[in-house]
């Protein structure tokens, strides 16, 4: 079994030690009473374990005990003999990390690659393409949503998001041509301090000679931003090196009008769940009628997610949209 470590992997032997810190005396006899019994390890508490079930079981008494007493161990494992420890992490994360091994080794072996679809003009003249993750071995399968959610848990989504990021820029180079938008996700909370966060970003596009001016970037979240004032300093960092951004699904979800307003995003991505079936459907062009408005009001460009049929396409048209993306246009595809 591999143990995912960071950015590296190291094995996850069957028997070894877990070790916690900082410990109080109520800890050593919640896991006591448990029935563990602790083995001295100074600065730390350790105990020993024979198989992975064991250890889990370990982590789950641990987590158990931080939930009653508010309190926030940290775990780190060291195989028999050695006195070295792993990384040290929440105990949460250590848990996830173990519990989805096989999910962990396709962030950190990057088992990943990018499809690409089609963004199209007014004229149905292709403009650019969103950068979509997939995997890249049909020996674990995944969806883009469970890879990241359990990136998320076990504290390696910063890791995955920069990965997805830095492939989508190098598929890039290989397959498109110069004047060809490319829409690339990432998540905001992934970026703690914009300008050390994104450095390796910046520095690939230059090393690659790309044009900056090509990207944007699409701020994709499954929670609510709940620090604008954080994005609008990302925004502003991407923007200095040329990069333009884009909000996804406006209007369902967490991303909200208000906040589009607030963010003024250079484009402003309309969910699919309003433009499908829109041409019949009066609520529905109400809410891109007024998305679209206030887009104009700040400068955005309108895309319009999600078009399977002619009718919504020529509608949002009508309504000032200018780009948009969906089947009609084609599927994700490889490049």
């Amino acid at each position: 079994m591999i143990f995912c470590n960071g950015s590296a992997q190291s094995a996850l032997e069957d028997r070894g030690y877990v070790r916690f810190r900082p410990f109080s005396e109520s800890f050593i006899a919640h896991m006591q009473h448990m029935g563990y019994r602790s083995q001295p390890s100074f600065p730390d508490c350790q105990f020993s374990y024979r198989s992975k079930d064991e250890l889990l079981l370990l982590l789950e008494c641990t987590r158990k005990y931080n939930f009653m007493c508010g309190e926030s161990l940290c775990a780190s494992l060291a195989s028999e003999g050695s006195k070295q420890s792993s990384l040290w992490l929440g105990v949460c994360q250590m848990e996830s990390r173990i519990k989805n091994n096989d999910v962990l080794g396709v962030i950190v072996e990057k088992r990943f690659e990018n499809h690409i679809q089609p963004i199209v003009n007014a004229d149905e003249k292709i403009v650019g393409y969103e950068f979509l993750l997939r995997p890249s071995s049909k020996k674990r399968p995944f969806s883009p949503l469970e890879l990241f959610a359990i990136a998320r848990e076990s504290g390696l989504h910063s890791s995955l998001d920069q990965a997805a990021r830095l492939s989508a820029i190098e598929t890039s180079a290989h397959h498109l041509p110069g004047g060809i938008k490319r829409f690339i996700n990432f998540l905001p909370s992934s970026i703690e301090h914009p300008c050390r966060s994104l450095n390796e970003t910046f520095k690939k596009i230059e090393q690659l000679a790309l044009n900056a001016c090509d990207f944007v970037f699409e701020v994709v979240e499954t929670e609510r931003i709940r620090q604008i004032s954080h994005l609008q300093h990302i925004f502003e960092v991407c923007r200095g090196h040329g990069i333009s951004m884009a909000l996804d699904d406006v209007g369902a979800g967490f991303s909200s009008v208000e906040e589009m307003s607030r963010l003024q995003p250079d484009y402003v991505k309309i969910d699919r769940s309003i433009v499908s079936g829109c041409r019949n459907d009066a609520h529905k062009q109400r809410q891109i009628k007024d998305i679209i408005a206030r887009a104009i009001d700040f400068g955005g460009k309108v895309l319009v997610e999600g078009v399977e049929q002619r009718e919504d396409f020529e509608f949002c048209l009508d309504s000032g949209a200018v780009l948009a993306q969906g089947y009609l246009f084609g599927r994700p595809g490889k490049p």
